[in-house]
This record gives C-alpha cells, sequence and structure tokens, in this order.
C-alpha cells in the first residue's frame, strides 16, 4: 500500500527557508590528495561537521565534466551543515552532469568491481548520458521506456531549465534534450521525484571562482548564483532527511509550496507509487 508522508505541523515558510540557509553545525573541509598517508588512489574533498562526537550519513558527490570537486566547496559545506559527511572524489572527464550519469549507472549495476556498500539514496543533479539519443555515455543505460530504471532506492532529479540551451552556435547545450534530467526522471520508478531550477543553467550551482573559460561557453541564468547553490543545497538537505532522518516536513513543504524556495522550480513532480 503507497503511503503519503506526513506534513509537519510548522507554518510551511518557516520550515522551507531553513534549508535553504546554513545549518547550526559548523564544518569543516578536509582535502585528501597524493601527499597524504595513507596515499588515496584519487584526490578527495571532505565536508564534515567538526562534531567528533556525532554519527553522520555520508553522501558521495561526483563532479562535473572537465571541472573539479573544490568548484562545489560552498554547496558540500552547505550539505554538511545540516548534519552530513560530504565526500567529493576527483575523478578525471566525469561530472554533477556525466558524474550523474555515473551515479545512476553505479545504482544500476555497472560497477566494474563488486561492492558491499548499500547505498540508501539517489540525487542526480541535472545528469547527462551524452551528447544525443544515438550518442550516449557507455554504459547507455537509458531506454527510452518509462519506469524502466531497476533502481530500488529512492530517486530525486534535480534540473535546469537553460540546460538544454546553446549559449552561441559555436558550443552545443550542457545537458541536450532527450539525454537530460527530464529522460532520467521519466525512467525513474516510484517513488522518485524532480525539481527543476527553471532559470539557471547547467553550471550554475559551482562556486563563483569556477574557471570562466569553463562557464562562460555554456548558458547562464542571469541571477545570483548564490541563489542557485542555496536551492540546490537546500533540496538536497530536505530530501536526506526525509529519506535517511525520517524527517520529511521540508521536502513536503517544497514539493507543496515551490513559491516559498529561493528560486523558482518548474516543473515539479513526481510519483509515490
Amino acid at each position: 500500500m503507497a503511503t503519503t508522508p506526513q506534513v509537519l505541523d510548522e507554518p510551511a515558510a518557516a520550515v522551507v527557508t531553513s534549508v535553504f540557509q546554513p545549518g547550526k553545525l559548523a564544518v569543516e573541509v578536509i582535502s585528501v590528495d597524493h601527499d597524504a598517508r595513507p596515499t588515496p588512489p584519487i584526490p578527495i574533498l571532505i565536508a564534515a561537521p567538526k562534531d567528533d562526537a556525532g554519527t553522520y550519513p555520508v553522501a558521495i558527490l561526483l563532479h562535473g565534466f572537465f571541472l573539479q570537486n573544490r568548484y562545489y566547496e560552498q554547496l558540500l559545506k552547505h550539505v554538511a551543515s545540516f548534519g552530513f559527511i560530504m565526500v567529493a572524489p576527483q575523478f578525471a572527464l566525469a561530472g554533477h552532469n556525466r558524474g550523474g550519469h555515473t551515479a545512476f549507472s553505479l545504482a544500476l549495476g555497472y560497477a566494474n568491481t563488486s561492492t558491499s556498500l548499500k547505498f540508501s539514496v539517489l540525487i542526480g543533479l541535472d545528469p547527462v548520458a551524452g551528447t544525443g539519443r544515438s550518442s550516449q555515455l557507455p554504459p547507455a543505460i537509458l531506454t527510452y521506456e518509462p519506469s524502466s530504471f531497476d533502481i530500488t532506492v529512492p530517486v530525486l532529479v534535480i534540473g535546469t531549465g537553460l540546460g538544454d540551451e546553446s549559449e552561441n552556435a559555436l558550443f552545443p547545450p550542457c545537458a541536450p534534450v532527450d539525454v537530460n534530467h527530464t529522460e532520467f526522471y521519466r525512467e525513474c520508478r516510484a517513488p522518485c521525484y524532480q525539481l527543476v531550477t527553471k532559470d539557471y543553467g547547467h553550471l550554475d550551482m559551482l562556486d563563483d571562482y569556477a574557471p570562466k573559460l569553463v562557464t562562460c561557453l555554456y548558458k547562464e541564468g542571469s541571477s545570483c548564483k548564490d541563489v542557485m547553490r542555496r536551492t540546490v543545497a537546500g533540496i538536497m538537505v530536505a530530501y536526506f532527511k526525509a529519506i535517511m532522518g525520517e524527517e520529511d516536513g521540508d521536502l513536503m513543504d517544497i514539493l507543496k509550496h515551490p513559491g516559498l524556495t529561493p528560486t523558482t522550480l518548474d516543473p515539479v513532480e513526481y510519483r509515490l507509487a
């Protein structure tokens, strides 16, 4: 039997606003690179609460194509301040666009090595599976059949309204139609959610110091990037709390009152059963 999460009794505006501002916990950012002992196979950026006595869920963020994990530091710190340990490995040629594809591929069992890790939740940040329907990244996970993903954990897809638009004729869009967030959400099974930041582009969640050589090539929103980062981070916090912390008030308020978020969310869709 499908059940609908309960809504908390607090006023919606107060509940929603809280997740879009930094949480109460002080956060430490740790960079683990090749100089560390023991040496990690790849550099890792970790944002974690400073409270050593606490026990916190761990989330892994796979960064964007041709980007570096440090460009997501503000996003990681925001989420970590609510009691989560955010781990961002430095992969070559992976992405929050293609990193999203990688995350879905792992959840679908396409890892080259077996793992005993159990994922509790999956979030795709404007995921991209290639440059077009006939040119998917390997593994080609999109089937173009509704609810075809064999993923048993709840899935959240955060899309961008400008991701499928080109900045100029020389460069294609970051998140082309048929391989972007819309198709990922369409192929998810319930429970799944899609929230799209209507007025922002694919790279607008990055820190302000991300190289302009990269960000200027693609369509950007005209508004403050901090608003985009807080929106994405706040949605992630609300989702983590709902799925892993069984505190679904923030998520349900965002779904029912999207106008209370820092920027416009359109569309807001979800399937619970």
